[in-house]
């Protein structure tokens, strides 16, 4: 995608995030995900070395070992590269400190609350603030499996403007749960 084919661009970084999720046999679920950083062109590091263009720059991982009802058990954070090396990998130990807390319960902020600043790593509690919406997406058939006959509303719903009460998704396939927006608005008594 580009706003302009006729303007020449040239590449400079890149970044790509990988993430997975394995529901395991004993019915705890891994959460896995990835970030790779590269820049498109060679640059020399403080040490004299270079850098070549593609190598990474940033290359970590993080699983989180969840409960079905999204608690966090245990977490494993690795660097495989890092711009500073063992200084940046001292902090994979930190992020056990992601034990206890609740995927669909304020994580994101507590996240920030933990690990902002010098007491984490930017790159990786960016990468982490995204598995709760892969755990959702885990979740997602089971649940809607679960809720389907219980006459709850499905978890979905009013997660964000496509599956809004009034849209036309949700009268398409949640008609008992849609709401006619000018009622929902007073406009019709």
């Amino acid at each position: 995608m580009s706003f302009d084919s006729s303007v020449r661009r040239k590449p400079i970084h890149t970044r790509k995030i990988e993430m997975n999720s394995f529901l395991r046999e004993d019915g705890l679920w891994e959460l896995e995900a990835s970030l790779l950083d590269y820049k498109a062109y060679d640059f020399p590091k403080r040490n004299g070395s270079i850098k070549v263009a593609g190598s990474p720059v940033h290359n970590m991982k993080i699983c989180l070992l969840v409960t079905e009802g999204g608690e966090v058990s245990d977490v494993c954070a690795r660097y495989d590269d890092a711009p500073y090396d063992q200084i940046c990998s001292a902090i994979e130990a930190a992020y056990k400190g992601l034990v206890g807390l609740h995927l669909l319960r304020n994580f994101r902020n507590a996240v920030k609350d933990r690990f902002s600043r010098t007491s984490g790593c930017t790159h990786m509690s960016e990468l982490v603030v995204l598995l709760p919406t892969v755990f959702i997406q885990s979740l997602s058939a089971s649940r809607n499996r679960k809720e389907a006959n219980s006459g709850k509303k499905p978890f979905q719903l009013e997660g964000c403007h496509a599956l809004a009460l009034t849209s036309p998704v949700v009268k398409e396939f949640y008609p008992d749960w849609y709401v006619n927006e000018k009622i929902a608005a007073g406009k019709i008594n």
